[in-house]
């Protein structure tokens, strides 16, 4: 396991206030100070993902409960009908988002916004969020939209355009709860629902339509 390189401002204060405190005799608050650290620290955990699903599939970008899956339309990812996945995540969940296609960043953008709490359903709407737009080989676009929540306190995108990702490849990560949207071409068949719980990287989420079965004899 690895951590986010945006772990260090957090970390750090409580780590270096440990540290003095048991430089002054104070082991009991140092003591507290380092468990401070350690929880902090492992809020901006990176495990090791190797998904098993088809190359075709669209895997979680993020790790959470999936609170909706609904019709929607959206003009930054694409004309016409869409797909939507909501994912909480609680601040017990990992906290990167990973892509969940290969392709290249075709869109970006970012609204400031409120910090309403995340299981809203207008928070997509008021809060501050981050989207990336992937186009995969195929044409398909796919739109990961972060969310910040009541705690989270920033968004931060690896993409930009132009860049290409691998499937599974760290995507960004929302400091402290948040939501992710992940938004699908309205043909894809859909494999998840509401209550299921996610795994980024790892949980595959969509597919493309199986084909029709031939007319019997």
């Amino acid at each position: 396991m690895s951590f986010a390189k945006e772990a260090l401002p957090f970390v750090l204060p409580p780590g270096l206030a440990a540290a003095l405190l048991l430089a002054a005799g104070a082991p009991v608050l140092a003591l507290v100070a380092a468990v401070v650290a350690l929880l902090v620290l492992l809020f901006f955990r990176v495990p090791a993902r190797r998904s098993e699903a088809g190359p075709e599939e669209v895997l979680a970008p993020a790790n959470g409960l999936v609170t909706a899956v609904e019709r929607v339309e959206d003009p930054e990812v694409a004309e016409g009908p869409l797909q939507r996945i909501v994912t909480f995540l609680s601040v017990f969940d990992v906290h990167v988002q990973r892509s969940p296609v290969a392709g290249e960043v075709v869109a970006t953008s970012h609204r400031r916004g409120r910090k309403v709490a995340a299981f809203r359903r207008d928070a997509g709407d008021l809060n501050e969020c981050f989207l990336t737009v992937i186009e995969r080989p195929d044409g398909r676009r796919i739109g990961v939209r972060q969310i910040a929540g009541l705690l989270a306190r920033r968004v931060v995108a690896y993409g930009e355009r132009g860049r290409r990702f691998d499937r599974g490849e760290l995507l960004g990560i929302i400091k402290f709860g948040s939501r992710v949207d992940l938004l699908l071409p309205a043909d894809l068949e859909v494999t998840v629902r509401p209550g299921d719980r996610l795994v980024e990287g790892l949980t595959a989420v969509a597919r493309p339509p199986r084909p029709a079965a031939p007319p019997s004899p």
